[in-house]
């Protein structure tokens, strides 16, 4: 059964319509829903990472964690009508700064498409709906962290339709922490 509007978790109306109508008649672009998780949301994860599932209930407490910042968090899908399943999800998150004028900035993360549906420019139509949220939400500037073996993909996505031109600029750097909360737990804050 498809998801219902108040299942999302943003207003559908904020999707571009644009981007909408670039869509194949078997396709559907639309926030991400809370019933979403029936809908292969973490075996669609798993092209892009480690996306273990974490159940049915702490998927809903994380959706209703992000629904409960409004104007912050905008996960979008493509779902394919016949199946009823997710073949394509990105986010974008958008970052309150104090910096520029107390600026807002749109993080695009987990961009996912299903190896099935792969050819069909689906990661190009996310990457655009997230760039377009992040323009009606006032913000100066999109981001977006990429493997290596990305980089050609998200500059080609300039040359294709849309002008999104995303450009190599300064590196990121990461520390994963094994066990945060239990590290937390176990030991005392730094005096500094």
């Amino acid at each position: 059964m498809p998801a219902r509007p108040d299942e999302f978790l943003f207003p559908a109306s904020d999707i571009p319509a644009s981007v909408k109508a670039a869509l194949g008649d078997d396709l559907e672009l639309r926030p991400l829903a809370i019933s979403d998780h029936a809908r292969g949301h973490f075996e669609l994860l798993t092209v892009l990472t480690a996306a273990p599932n974490i159940g049915k209930d702490a998927y809903i407490d994380r959706f209703e964690y992000l629904r409960s910042c409004p104007n912050t968090y905008y996960t979008v899908v493509i779902v394919h009508k016949a199946t009823d399943q997710l073949v394509a999800v990105g986010t974008v998150f958008v970052e309150r700064k104090f910096t520029r004028s107390g600026g807002l900035v749109a993080h695009i993360e987990d961009i996912a498409v299903s190896k099935k549906m792969q050819g069909r420019k689906l990661g190009l139509l996310i990457i655009k709906t997230l760039e377009e949220l992040g323009r009606q939400a006032g913000c100066y500037k999109v981001i977006l962290d990429c493997s290596k073996e990305n980089i050609a993909f998200y500059e080609k996505c300039g040359r294709v339709s849309w002008n999104l031109e995303f450009k190599h600029k300064e590196y990121e750097m990461v520390m994963y922490l094994d066990s945060p909360p239990a590290l937390a737990a176990a030991t005392p804050a730094p005096r500094l």
